[in-house]
């Protein structure tokens, strides 16, 4: 896709499984690969931009724009699912040799890093999930105006109001940014492919079956806003409930951008929870 070369969206290039993908990859250490949600016009950088260079101080941060978004190529047949997104990310790993990683997956990638996590289960060492799908729920006003969005700057502000808490956060150039965004060319093409009406069968797609998320062995960190319009809170409530090995932190006053609402307890959280794995490895070596 074709974007200005000095755009801190852009990353560097590979082909996994088969489809040209832009990713960033960033720091030494432990990888750790981080999946996007699906708002309109949502890079891996757009989404992880406030946190990526904290992680980066103590671990390799790949972070790709998923198979048909941002400046990853779009497939011909523009069929979208949780399968082929799976697949796609798997072929991330793969074309960088990463055996294993720690996986962190926010909204929609939520849902695609707890259904890796149960299908390659010995691809992932700790789990993350933020304001994640992953359980099937009856689909909020909030999402289904996100999956519906129809390109105007009218109508992403109103969905920038849904995303966030924090209203000083939705200045008009944030809006202008993201409206652009949206309408790159492919963009909204590809978006509209993707979720179309009746929304809910979506969120049932991108949920595992709950015996498979029963039986999921890793540690996981589950991060959620109280105040999210777009996943509900009983979501990862739920999720919290079917992982043994979880734990469940929430944020008060805060929409469902964790990470950019409070991205240094975000940051901060993460960290802690994933040295505690590095830790465990270092002392077994």
């Amino acid at each position: 896709m074709n974007a200005p070369v000095d755009s801190p969206e852009i990353g560097r290039e590979i082909t996994a499984a088969g489809y040209r993908t832009n990713l960033h990859d960033q720091g030494n250490g432990f990888p750790v690969m981080m999946i996007h949600g699906s708002g309109p016009g949502v890079t891996a950088w757009a989404n992880w931009r406030l946190v990526i260079p904290e992680l980066a101080k103590h671990r390799r941060v790949i972070a790709p724009d998923m198979l048909g978004f941002g400046y990853s190529e779009r497939p011909d047949d523009q069929v979208y699912n949780r399968e082929r997104w799976v697949k796609h990310a798997i072929g991330v790993l793969d074309e960088l040799g990463l055996e294993q990683v720690d996986l962190v997956g926010n909204s929609f990638g939520g849902g695609l890093a707890l259904a890796l996590a149960i299908e390659h289960p010995h691809r992932v060492r700790r789990l993350v999930l933020m304001g994640s799908v992953g359980v099937s729920f009856p689909i909020t006003k909030g999402l289904d105006e996100v999956w519906g969005y129809e390109a105007s700057l009218e109508n992403m502000r109103r969905l920038m109001g849904v995303f966030a808490y924090d209203k000083s956060l939705l200045t008009d150039e944030l809006a202008e940014m993201r409206y652009q965004a949206s309408i790159r060319p492919g963009f909204q093409e590809s978006f509209s492919a993707m979720f179309p009406a009746p929304r809910q069968r979506w969120v049932d797609n991108l949920a595992s079956n709950e015996e498979d998320i029963r039986a999921l062995p890793h540690e996981t960190l589950i991060l959620h806003g109280r105040e999210d319009q777009v996943i509900p809170l009983e979501a990862s409530l739920k999720l919290s409930g079917l992982i043994e090995r979880s734990q469940l932190h929430v944020f008060g006053r805060c929409g469902h951008w964790t990470q950019i609402e409070h991205a240094d307890r975000f940051a901060r959280l993460v960290n802690d929870f994933l040295n505690e794995a590095d830790q465990a490895a270092a002392g077994d070596s």
